[in-house]
This record gives C-alpha cells, sequence and structure tokens, in this order.
C-alpha cells in the first residue's frame, strides 16, 4: 500500500473534478485556481461526482506522478466547496488510504 502521508503534505481539491483528464489539467487547476506550489511535494487528491474514486497528483523532483484508487465498496465523504482546498492531518490520510 502506497502511503500518501510519507510523500508529503496531501491536500484535497474540494468540489467534482472531470477524472477523465490527467496530469495536465490537474496541474492547472492547482496552479491556477489555488495558487499552490506543484513542485513543492505535496500531494493533491482529486475526486468525481460517482465518489467512489479518487486521483492523486504528485511530483517526485523528476517527473509527476498520478495515481488512480477505486473503492469496491462505500463512497468518500467529499467536501463539495469548488472554491477550496483543505490540508488533511496524518489521520485523515490513513483513514482515507
Amino acid at each position: 500500500m502506497i502511503n500518501l502521508a510519507e510523500l508529503g503534505r496531501v491536500f484535497i481539491v474540494c468540489g467534482k473534478t472531470d477524472m477523465r483528464r490527467g496530469i495536465d489539467l490537474f496541474a492547472y487547476i492547482v496552479k491556477k485556481s489555488f495558487n499552490l506550489d506543484l513542485f513543492s511535494g505535496c500531494v493533491f487528491l482529486f475526486c468525481g461526482s460517482r465518489r467512489d474514486r479518487f486521483k492523486a497528483l504528485y511530483w517526485d523532483g523528476q517527473g509527476f506522478w498520478l495515481l488512480y484508487k477505486r473503492f469496491e465498496n462505500g463512497k468518500l465523504a467529499w467536501p463539495s466547496n469548488e472554491d477550496e482546498v483543505r490540508e488533511l492531518s496524518d489521520e485523515q490520510v490513513m483513514r482515507l488510504m
């Protein structure tokens, strides 16, 4: 299992995101909508309308990783305010994983 908390600070991008998109759109959202540093070693999480899967964008110093997780049972309780990014605590990240 990948422990996102070991990679760095973890942020969730609130609201629905088109999960068909890839690295370039997710990077654009983080930079233009929230003015956050993509190259800071932080992990940015995105969720779609189904709320049973999420994608994580991470810069490892050489390139971007786009990780994808789908839950077989249950759904995520994802904040709906699309103008917000929230940092997760280590405990919240562990519950998510």
